[in-house]
């Protein structure tokens, strides 16, 4: 069975509230509200997606439940501007093999275009050794009531602005089991409609100290495919023919956290990993790279193995378990940080051109051209040589361009691409610019 709850149908109805520029007093991210939401979840004991859905203090159903309050309490000191609601489909596979009903617990927070989402999400199901076992303690502090603490802290900052496109904040279950909360969310998305600008997936993204002892609290870790999971081989080909390997869009969008983080004072660096998540390993933004939508995963520098999937215990002096203790707050703080920029940023930007093509084979001049994007102030055009993997150059230029000439910029030598600006200056993804399709 699937259900959307009716409050979603509100999602049609557009804003007219001015667009937010980026204030300058926003809020910053608060270890204390962090640490606060992790305990919550953690004090649930388990929430095994197999766990009990209808237990009123225990089980994934009681951490779903507070999470939709924590949720609907932010909507209200907002004057209602997040509509809560749960979407959720039964899934059946080798680790729920009798079945189990998957919920989502969804914040949608209107932008003046209901159908352009900027999504922010973490997993609330948490498991231990055994990934059948939904009776044992699992207190999945850092996999993932981090990514969930930092999804309502992400809500409760952005609700005080009103944006062009709509946020969703997304806490999603059933990871743990397959990726089925995600699953069901990213078919939602193709279902509605969606124009879905990014997904931002933080996925165990609260510790500093790592399995060999080093704690490494300066930089967070974001993955991003390069070929598109989406793309059939003729398109792989045709990537690989402009070169644009290192421009997918969820290439782009993770090279615009990496930019933004760059802006945040007393922030995290940003380490880039060039494949789609750890090595052998997958996450909830993986259903949507299927679908083609532009998506990330935020993971901490150093991972500490015997703090994730293990039974509580300790042996030979070595403490097993994902509890509360090990994690760091002050640098979660930094990680939501960085996503609340993210996120204010592509909200308040339009979207990005749908095609931008390059000419000038045979020639000293590359002419960059693209689709016109409705509501856009201007576009930045941007180039940089191909022995480089970050843009070096750009030039903006007026709202009503299509196309401009790069004055001795051999496009052989070359790679050139356009983002859409808003008229506070906000800025979309960059779209990579190939041959025209014919």
């Amino acid at each position: 069975m699937r259900f959307f709850i009716p409050a979603l149908a509100l999602i049609t109805a557009a804003l007219s509230a001015p667009v937010s520029a980026a204030p300058t007093s926003r809020e910053s991210p608060d270890p204390a509200r962090l640490r606060a939401s992790v305990a919550a979840l953690v004090g649930f004991g388990t929430r095994h997606t197999l766990s009990a859905p209808d237990d009123p203090k225990r089980g994934i159903g009681a951490a779903r439940r507070w999470a939709g309050t924590e949720l609907t309490r932010i909507s209200d000191s907002c004057g209602g501007c997040i509509t809560v609601a749960n979407i959720g489909r039964g899934f059946t596979g080798e680790r729920a093999p009798d079945g189990v009903q998957v919920v989502d617990v969804l914040g949608f927070q209107n932008g003046r275009d209901p159908k352009r989402m900027v999504i922010v999400m973490g997993h609330i199901d948490s498991r231990v050794s055994d990934v059948m076992d939904a009776v044992s303690d699992a207190p999945g502090a850092n996999d993932d009531a981090s990514g969930v603490a930092l999804v309502l802290e992400a809500a409760r900052i952005l609700s005080k602005e009103r944006f062009d496109a709509s946020i969703l904040y997304a806490i999603t279950s059933g990871e743990e089991q397959g990726l089925w909360g995600a699953t069901l969310l990213a078919d939602t998305a193709k279902e509605k409609g969606w124009d879905v600008v990014a997904v931002l997936n933080n996925d165990i993204v609260g510790n500093t100290v790592g399995q060999n002892g080093v704690k490494v609290d300066d930089r967070v870790r974001v993955f991003s495919e390069g070929i598109r999971a989406s793309e059939d081989l003729p398109q792989q080909m045709a990537r690989r023919a402009d070169g644009g390997e290192d421009d997918g869009p969820s290439r782009a969008l993770a090279k615009a956290v990496d930019h933004i983080a760059d802006t945040l004072p007393g922030g995290l660096d940003v380490t880039m990993i060039r494949r789609p998540d750890r090595f052998g390993r997958g996450g909830d933004h993986s259903p949507f790279l299927a679908l083609g939508y532009p998506a990330v995963r935020f993971s901490v520098g150093a991972e500490n193995y015997d703090q994730q999937h293990q039974d509580l215990r300790t042996e030979n002096g070595t403490e097993y378990g994902d509890t509360i203790d090990k994690m760091d707050f002050p640098y979660l703080a930094k990680v939501t940080a960085i996503n609340v920029a993210t996120i204010a940023r592509l909200a308040a930007a339009p979207p990005a051109p749908a095609e931008v093509t390059l000419r000038g084979a045979l020639a000293t001049d590359t002419t960059v051209s693209w689709e016109p994007v409705a509501g856009a102030a201007g576009y930045r055009v941007y180039w940089r040589p191909t022995d480089r993997s970050d843009w070096t150059d750009h030039v903006d230029v007026a709202a009503d361009a299509t196309s401009h000439v790069l004055k001795d910029v051999v496009v052989d030598n070359h790679f050139a691409g356009v983002a859409a600006l808003s008229s506070s200056g906000a800025e979309s993804l960059v779209t990579f610019g190939g041959r025209e399709r014919r």
